[in-house]
């Protein structure tokens, strides 16, 4: 059996309901040789999955992945090999942590302004202390309040694009992110490409620092992996895949849907030992 690898998976240290210990056991009841941590703007889960996937017998991969915009439309920046000892990286996603609760906080002003009875507690009770929080912590505070039938509705009425309690993300621009993560040695992953509609954009995404593609999602169609797999393949850059897993948060546990063989996780890690030599 060939050996594979989820890159992209999330926890409650984010907007994923599963402990770092769940993920884990689930990984390994599904055959994971390796998988990688992208718990959003955050590495607060990071130190806890290096010893559970050790004794798992899984590798591990740190990773993060960072909001970012291409021309103001929204871009996630998949960070992988970046570990909790680069200071500068550290101190950066800390800043988007921060930036993350403001952000919710604001919502949630919103919200009471409107009618909507949430309370800031509602939402910071569905994520680890510390968490990077988002809109579908959100989200799901509204569904668990009974202001909604839900999660889509949440995003329909109240926070969505344009929506009463809608407030902006706090994002780097594609070139930044990407020379952020470089300074910590990492590579840098244009993710779920098939949901940021910028297939024409793909060489200039390159050419603003990242090292690859998302190729494989729970999201993609069959001809979106196939088209983005002789993107990749024929540019030589770095071909990553993995569910997005956000434990039952969006309604279905995904992890397994997606099984990206090592073979890739190689080429990953000779990225990552490319950029590192360069930094050191």
């Amino acid at each position: 059996m060939n050996r594979v690898a989820d890159l992209h998976l999330h926890t409650r240290h984010s907007d994923g309901t599963f402990t770092s210990a769940e993920v884990v056991a689930r990984a390994g009841a599904a055959g994971f040789a390796c998988i990688s941590l992208t718990d959003h703007d955050t590495l607060g889960g990071v130190p806890e999955m290096i010893p559970l996937c050790e004794a798992a017998g899984i590798e591990f991969i740190p990773g993060c992945e960072l909001t970012a915009r291409w021309n103001e439309k929204e871009v996630h920046v998949l960070a992988y090999c970046v570990g909790c000892e680069d200071s500068e990286f550290c101190a950066a996603i800390e800043r988007f942590k921060s930036a993350r609760a403001k952000r919710v906080a604001d919502m949630v002003g919103k919200l009471q302004g409107k009618g909507v009875g949430l309370q800031v507690e509602d939402v910071t009770a569905l994520a680890d202390r510390g968490s990077a929080l988002g809109r579908l912590h959100v989200a799901r505070a509204l569904l668990n309040r009974g202001f909604i039938g839900e999660i889509d509705e949440a995003f329909q009425r109240f926070i969505g694009t344009g929506r009463p309690a809608f407030v902006p993300k706090f994002r780097l621009s594609v070139a930044e992110a990407a020379t952020l993560i470089h300074r910590g040695g990492g590579a840098a992953i244009f993710a779920h490409p098939g949901l940021a509609n910028l297939d024409d954009q793909f060489d200039a995404l390159l050419a603003a620092g990242l090292d690859g593609i998302e190729v494989w999602h729970s999201r993609h169609s069959a001809s979106q992996c196939k088209r983005y797999l002789d993107f990749a393949t024929a540019r030589g850059c770095v071909i990553t895949g993995g569910s997005d897993c956000h434990g039952m948060a969006k309604g279905e546990v995904l992890i397994g849907s997606v099984r990206l063989d090592y073979a890739h996780v190689e080429r990953l890690k000779e990225c990552h030992a490319r950029i590192a030599s360069k930094v050191s």
